[in-house]
């Protein structure tokens, strides 16, 4: 028996499922009667009603075909590196009950590197990669730009078709059209007047790294018609290559109606020691610090500033203070800041940086001058200041002569160089163990040097036999993966058997730590094996790859012979 009268339209498929969603009890179905049949009776309609839907569609006329992708001119990637790069994508991390993650290596934290790796040596990524690698860097920013750059153009014609990959358009300047050459210059003008906004920070900080005095009269030319936010980030791209002659643009900033703008052309200023606002800061400074003789032993002595003049302001001093923090001390740690460090010999008597940061500071003035010379030091980069701030990492508490904190110690140690950086760090572990090297170890170039790398391990192996968890310091085991040097892992073999545990020690440390070790060296074997395909060279010149075996690949056990090494930990 049919349910519907016979002249009654069938009913719309929101009819139904609203009823669907109140249920049938509160809302009989269009043309059903109410009671146990009622839901059969629902489905039934719901099912006439697909069909007819279905039946009844028209197709859409077709589409044009889309553009073939452009060609990517990069060499193939080596058929094994490109076995690896599959096995990387397909991995998902995870952890084992407890935190406990085994002895296996995290291969989604090795792919970072690897990505650093292929992108340094020029390879294209095989094509049939690509959805994975996108899929990946969908979920993770971090890996985004590597991602991308290693992807080519075809990444960016799979973005225009799949909205999930939308996110590599954005990414890319232009959706991925070039940028103009130096000799495109109707281009690079047509651009820089009529392109959106991220097309023309690419574009002018394309130009800064190439021709800096080029990039600044383009901003010059038309500076006054920007709008506040964009002047502020098309001045903050002044930084790559900062010299002297930007001087003049950066004065004329100063009087610009934002006070961000006004900000950040005054910290410009003062990062050229020689720019007549670090002459005017250093007056100002000065005026501040003096050495008391009368004492036993020489002191300094702070007179921070009464008042902040209109002067100070237009130089970039913010008046007024942040919550918490006294008007005066502010506006003295923005003087020291912006004043040249070379400053500080001429009017303390001629003393070495060393012998400045050893004087006493009068008053409970230390914390503050000191903080404000490291800011200093950051923004000049000068490595003698910021050895003198560090002292030595053998110090009580390492906070250095002026109890310098562990951030203010991770930036000053990015001013040194590379090789004094680690030898800086590995004392600190020496003298301090791990427990706050973490911040420190993030700021060492990977892989780590050989005297660092053995002073992570060597404190490690300490804190095993203390009887400790692993899991206190899943941190740095963590950075130990992916930044000592794989030619570190046979070194760990003699802390892979399970430690006879103490009286005192936590049950069941011993284990875990084996565990660990045991992750640590095959990680490392690792990437040593992924540093070794990438240098096997590939059997084709097709751009996309192939799949051709050469007899000497690795399978996805990885090869075992020392390699080139792979260098980069996620993130960096």
């Amino acid at each position: 028996m049919n349910a519907n009268p016979p002249h009654s339209p069938p009913p719309t498929w929101e009819d139904l499922v609203t009823t669907a969603l109140l249920g049938t009890n509160r809302r009989t179905p269009p043309g059903a009667a109410p009671g146990r049949a009622a839901p059969a009776a629902l489905l039934d309609t719901a099912a006439a009603e697909t069909v007819r839907r279905r039946a009844g569609l028209r197709p859409g006329r077709a589409a044009p075909r889309p553009a073939p992708a452009a060609e990517d001119p990069r060499p193939a990637l080596p058929v094994a590196a490109a076995r690896r790069l599959a096995f990387l994508l397909a991995d998902r991390p995870g952890t084992g009950a407890g935190g406990r993650r085994g002895t296996t290596p995290d291969l989604m934290e090795l792919l970072p590197q690897w990505l650093t790796a292929v992108n340094a040596r020029g390879f294209a990524a095989p094509a049939e990669s690509l959805p994975a690698l996108l899929d990946a860097a969908r979920g993770r920013t971090d890996l985004r730009p590597a991602a991308l750059e290693f992807a080519g153009p075809r990444a960016l014609w799979l973005a225009r078709l799949n909205p999930d990959w939308r996110f590599a358009l954005r990414a890319t300047p232009g959706g991925g059209a070039s940028l103009p050459g130096p000799a495109e210059t109707g281009r690079t003008g047509k651009l820089w007047q009529e392109g959106l906004f991220a097309e023309r920070v690419a574009l002018l900080a394309s130009i800064r790294f190439r021709d800096p005095d080029a990039a600044r009269d383009l901003l010059a030319a038309t500076w006054t018609t920007e709008r506040a936010e964009d002047r502020l980030m098309f001045l903050d791209s002044l930084r790559t290559g900062l010299g002297p002659r930007d001087e003049p643009f950066l004065e004329q900033a100063l009087t610009d109606r934002s006070r961000n703008v006004r900000a950040t052309a005054a910290e410009l200023l003062s990062a050229l020691p020689g720019s007549a606002l670090a002459a005017r800061m250093a007056v100002r400074a000065g005026a501040c610090v003096a050495v008391d003789h009368t004492l036993d032993t020489p002191t300094l002595l702070v007179e921070a500033p009464h008042e902040c003049d209109a002067g100070m302001e237009r130089d970039g001093v913010s008046a007024k203070a942040p919550p918490g923090r006294g008007e005066r001390s502010w506006w003295f740690g923005q003087l020291v800041e912006a004043a040249p460090l070379t400053t500080w010999r001429a009017r303390l008597g001629g003393r070495t940086p060393e012998q400045i940061v050893a004087l006493p500071v009068a008053d409970d003035w230390l914390g503050e001058l000191h903080a404000a010379w490291c800011r200093a030091a950051v923004r000049q980069r000068d490595a003698d200041w910021s050895r003198a701030l560090l002292g030595v990492p053998s110090a009580p508490g390492a906070g250095g002569p002026g109890a310098v904190s562990l951030a203010e110690r991770a930036k000053l140690l990015g001013t040194l160089p590379v090789a004094a950086r680690a030898e800086w760090v590995a004392g600190f572990i020496a003298a301090h163990g791990l427990s706050e090297a973490f911040q420190l170890l993030g700021v060492c170039p990977v892989p780590w040097a050989t005297p660092l790398g053995r002073s992570v391990v060597d404190a490690l192996n300490i804190a095993r036999d203390a009887g400790s968890y692993p899991w206190s310091f899943s941190g740095v085991m963590g950075l130990a993966e992916r930044c000592l040097d794989p030619g570190e892992a046979t070194r760990l073999d003699a802390l892979l058997a399970v430690p006879d545990e103490r009286e005192d020690a936590s049950p069941g440390a011993g284990g875990y730590w084996a565990e660990a070790f045991q992750r640590l060296g095959r990680t490392l074997r690792l990437r040593a094996a992924m540093a070794q395909e990438l240098e096997t060279p590939a059997r084709a010149s097709s751009p996309s790859g192939n799949r051709e075996t050469p007899a000497h690949a690795s399978g996805p056990s990885g090869n075992r012979e020392t390699p080139a090494r792979i260098s980069g930990p996620s993130g960096d």
